[in-house]
Parts: C-alpha cells; structure tokens; sequence
C-alpha cells in the first residue's frame, strides 16, 4: 500500500487529461468540436487532393466537382453503416426511428464513409471525366490525414477509448462518463485508442507516398496500399476499444471490415499491376480531355489499352484536325459551382 499511492500519482501527472468541453454555443446554434474537426479533415483532404490531381495533369478546381457528390454521400454512408451495425439501438421495441437520422447525436462509421464516399466518387467522376482509379490514388494518403484530423473528435467527445492501461500516457475518463465501465476506480486510466491512430495514420501518409514514388503505383494502386495500412491499424485498435460492438464469431464488426479492407487492397495492387503497368497517359476519360498549360505532367507511359484506342482513331483526329484548325481548347469537365 505504501508504494501505490506514489505510483498511481505519477502516472496521473503524466496521462493525457480529457478536455472539459465538446461544444460552445454561438448565438442560437451549437458548435460541437466533433463537427469541426471532421469539418477540418474534409478541407484539409481536398487541398491535398486537388494539387496531386493538378500534378497528374487535371484542371485545377476539378475536385469540386467530385466531392460534392463524394462528401454527402460518404456521411449518408457514415450513418447507415453504424446503424446498421448497431441495431440494438435503434430497432426495438417502441423505439423511435427518427433516431435513425440524428446524426447530431453521433455515430458515424468511418468505413461507412468509405463506401459511400467511394459511390459518391465514382459519380462525380464520370460527370467531370476524370479516372475513377485516377482521383482514387489522389485522395488516398489525403483520407488518412482527413481520419488523423476527425479523431480528434473522439478526443473532445471523451468516447470510443480503449481497455484500462497503466501505461504513463493512459487517458483520464470521468467516472461519470456513461462509457465509463463499472466496478473499476475512479482514477483508471484507458489507452487513448483515438491517439494511436493519428499517429498510425500520419505515419502511414508518408509510407504511401514513400511507395507511390518507389514502385510507381497508380490505377488505384496507392488506393489499396491505403486499404491495406489502414485496415491493419484499424484491426489493431478496434480489439482493444471498449465501446459496445455487434460480435460475429467472436470479432468486433469493424475488425471484420478491416480485415476485408486489408484483402480489397491486396486485390485492387495485384490486379491493377497486371492489368495496367505504366502510368495513366492524361487523369481524364478518353474523349474528355482538359487541354491546358498543366495538362499531361505524369503522361511519360501509356496504358495498353488507351494507346490501342489512339492508334485505332488516329486517322480520324488527323482528319478532323485539317477540317477545324481552330478548335478551341476548353474543358468538358463539369463547370465549376
């Protein structure tokens, strides 16, 4: 007894303290931290995305016309998903499915967003031209830092923490906390599961940027080794969290997903190499093309199938060219909002 006391002292000077607000009201309306934070990660995602699709040769701005179909559509996503995989919440016996809808009340499922984003994506894709697998290696280390800036919500929220931990960098959680397990001491530190994947995380955007430029992955490549890294970050951290969670087969749900996270990458790298071995000759769909002073930066190799296609209707360009030797230089990518 007389050497606890001075050890559990210490280890509370040292842990990571609980911020004491989540939200501030400015006029009639409620501001949660949460919010901004996801807010954050969404900007900070489309900078990083719009100067690396400028990069491979797209019109700068071009982004925009994708993520409005790609962020509502990956919260929409968000939402369904943690409905969905928390059913006891919200299907029950007089339970009111409204519930189901407020989102302000939490709940957001990150691979939820995946898919939903991803639909949104491709949607907004095909209406601005761009390659599906094109954006998609653009925004992957940028989804990282988008999830590295959202956990800090989990943060503010005082939520989603791990199992109790002695370490010096455990997280203080009130006793009063409703997630707060019963039977443990009020001064029980829980390891700061939304810290481990920050760093996870933004470790893992210069990893993939690292094997971007080494092994030149492109056609959705970069995509999967995204996959990859986050779900095997992801499958770590989920075991050791202590929120409520459906159990199959002895696993949390989101264990499954990112486990099946971790196989769509190793499918989507494989299949992609031998599909496609060189770089995307332009960002944009053939027939869609953006004619600029920035357009074709990554063009040095070509793909199989659109120099095939080229080679096919290179006559004819030729033909049309000595008809129109004005044509304009304008883009068919959807116009700017």
């Amino acid at each position: 007894m007389k050497g606890n006391t001075p050890v559990s002292l210490n280890l509370l000077s040292a842990s990571i303290p609980s911020p004491d607000w989540s939200f501030f009201d400015l006029g009639p309306f409620r501001i949660h931290a949460y919010a901004l934070c996801i807010l954050a990660g969404i900007i900070l995602a489309t900078i990083i995305t719009s100067r690396r699709l400028t990069k491979r040769g797209a019109e700068p701005g071009v982004v925009l016309d994708i993520i409005l179909w790609a962020v509502p559509l990956g919260i929409v996503g968000a939402r369904i998903y943690h409905v969905l995989t928390h059913p006891g919440d919200y299907f029950f016996e007089g339970a009111d499915l409204l519930r189901t809808l407020y989102i302000w009340e939490g709940g957001n499922a990150i691979f939820g967003s995946l898919i939903g984003g991803a639909v949104g994506a491709y949607i907004g894709c095909r209406m601005a031209g761009i390659r599906f697998w094109t954006f998609a290696d653009a925004v992957a280390p940028a989804l990282l830092v988008a999830q590295a800036t959202g956990r800090l919500g989990n943060w503010f929220n005082r939520e989603l923490f791990g199992l109790p931990t002695t370490l010096p960098w455990g997280l203080e959680i009130e006793p009063t906390n409703p997630a707060f397990p019963v039977g443990l001491p009020a001064d029980t530190l829980f390891h700061p599961t939304f810290l481990y994947e920050i760093i996870w995380n933004l470790l893992g955007v210069a990893v993939i940027l690292y094997l971007e430029r080494k092994f030149r992955l492109r056609f959705g490549q970069t995509l999967g080794a995204y996959l990859i890294w986050y779900g095997l970050g992801r499958s770590f951290f989920e075991s050791i969290r202590i929120d409520p969670s459906e159990i199959y087969f002895g696993i949390r749900t989101n264990v499954w997903a990112a486990v099946a996270a971790i196989a769509l990458g190793l499918i989507i790298i494989l299949v992609q190499r031998q599909r496609h071995p060189g770089l995307e000759p332009s960002p944009y769909s053939p027939g869609r093309e953006w004619i600029g002073s920035d357009a074709g930066v990554e063009s040095e190799d070509s793909d199989s199938d659109d120099l095939d296609q080229s080679s096919a209707n290179q006559s004819d360009d030729a033909d049309e060219r000595t008809e129109s030797p004005e044509a304009p230089a304008t883009s068919t990518s959807a116009s700017r909002l």
